[in-house]
């Protein structure tokens, strides 16, 4: 018994030798360091020994050869699009394949068909030149006496209360406690509150929208104020008047944070010489466009539309927006020659543009600074956005590598973006199906995802 006891606590004493030892290890090494996330700061290297001549180092030999793809070949192109283009995609589709620039290989139909959100990536595209992918969107308060004023700025993202979301959005709550600490050192603890949304002109609603789009809550009055886009508190339906609605949600938080309101907010536009006391800026435009394209939000493509529309000197309104697309479009070296669009989020039926379009915004986005947050923003097939639900078999070999933005009304179905082939040659591709029977859809929508993973299994390079 003695023995075997005597075993234990040689054994217990070994064990603690070997923690000590570890835990001293992990200490010198740094390891807690790094998991307190401490050494983001690289420590100052030893001095080397005097002495001590140390070999130039070559650099090493790649463990793999980097495939660099190869010339794409039309005939085998042509073969997949063949194949692929379903009957259930109705009578009625375009579609084109092409390298990361140059002409398309194969295109498949002629004229013009109904995007639907693929008509985001035109605007993205415009609003991305025209005002940089670092240009921020500033919600204001400025006051002249006791009257405050919130000044809408036009960002899309704006919420009411601070979220821990990508993008970081800016919100009203913050807003008001800056505008009341600066407030308070003025000695104002009581105010009269107006909201000012007029950066924004035209209707509030795009008239070749559907009339049930506003009251099915399919998308909100557009406008240069609003809080969570405009959306209810349940986030399923759209309130009617969203800068109203933001005004009253900055005015309890104004007031929560102490200062008093002396009636209701009205609108009315901000007096000449009233001094700004607070600010809140949207995310840089780069994320906003994130956000837009995979998510495929309705509501931000539109204020993106009428940001364009402002930075062009088109006005920021639907037709300034448009007008905007089509001025800058051809700056890029996209041929506008049958476009025809009303909106920046694709809702309208009434849009059309041929297919090579988007294949040209596709490619200059590979090769133009300003418009590479496309890229990056698109869905992955199988993993994100308005794909993370398609692609969903763990074979298709489509999953992973497919970065397109879809596009979806009743009878229309649309798939836009880049793939790879089986020898690694990366490929633009577009295809608009706008004669869809409605029965049809889930099978159309099948259709696109299979014809991507059919170009991505080809070995056409």
């Amino acid at each position: 018994m003695a023995r075997s006891a005597s075993r234990g606590w040689a054994s217990l004493v070994g064990l603690l030798v070997v923690l000590l030892a570890a835990g001293t290890a992990t200490y010198e090494l740094g390891w807690i360091d790094h998991w307190r996330g401490h050494d983001r700061v690289a420590p100052t290297p030893p001095p080397r020994p005097l002495g001590l001549a140390l070999p130039s180092l070559a650099p090493a030999a790649p463990v793999a050869a980097v495939s660099s793809g190869g010339t794409l070949k039309r005939a085998k192109l042509s073969t997949v699009l063949r194949r692929h283009l379903d009957s259930a995609l109705g009578g009625h589709v375009l579609a084109a394949v092409a390298p990361t620039s140059g002409a398309p290989l194969v295109v498949h139909g002629s004229g013009s068909a109904v995007p639907a959100s693929t008509n985001k990536l035109l605007t993205a595209a415009t609003v991305l030149r025209l005002d940089g992918p670092a240009k921020r969107f500033t919600t204001r308060v400025v006051a002249q006496g006791r009257t405050v004023t919130l000044i809408g700025g036009g960002d899309p993202l704006l919420v009411a209360k601070p979220e821990h979301t990508y993008p970081h959005r800016a919100d009203l709550t913050t807003l008001a406690q800056r505008a009341a600490v600066a407030l308070k050192q003025r000695g104002v603890t009581k105010v009269r509150l107006t909201y000012d949304d007029s950066l924004f002109t035209g209707p509030a609603v795009n008239p070749t929208w559907p009339a049930s789009y506003i009251s099915e809550g399919v998308v909100a009055p557009i406008t240069a104020l609003w809080v969570d886009e405009g959306r209810t508190d349940d986030g399923e339906s759209r309130v009617a008047d969203p800068a109203l609605v933001a005004a009253q949600a900055f005015a309890q938080a104004l007031t929560d944070a102490g200062i008093r309101i002396r009636r209701a907010p009205t609108a009315d536009v901000a007096p000449q010489g009233a001094q700004e006391i607070a600010h809140v800026d949207s995310p840089p435009l780069r994320e906003i466009v994130d956000h837009v394209l995979e998510t495929s939000d309705n509501e931000g493509a539109e204020v993106l539309a009428h940001q364009a529309g402002l930075a062009a000197g088109t006005g920021a309104s639907f037709d300034g927006g448009v007008q905007a697309v089509l001025q800058t479009l051809p700056k890029l070296g996209v041929d506008t020659t049958g476009i025809s669009i009303h909106d920046g989020s694709g809702l309208s039926r009434q849009d059309s543009l041929p297919v090579t379009a988007l294949v040209q915004v596709l490619q200059r986005a590979t090769s133009d600074d300003a418009l590479a947050p496309i890229v990056s923003a698109l869905p992955v097939a199988g993993f994100s956005g308005s794909l993370m639900a398609r692609y969903a078999d763990r074979g298709d070999q489509g999953r992973g590598v497919v970065r397109a933005k879809t596009g979806t009304l009743t009878g229309v179905d649309a798939l836009a973006g880049y793939t790879r082939d089986a020898n690694g040659t990366p490929l633009v591709f577009a295809v608009m199906a706008d004669h869809v029977a409605v029965p049809n859809t889930l099978k159309a929508r099948n259709a696109l995802d299979d014809l991507a993973t059919a170009l991505t299994t080809c070995r056409c390079g």
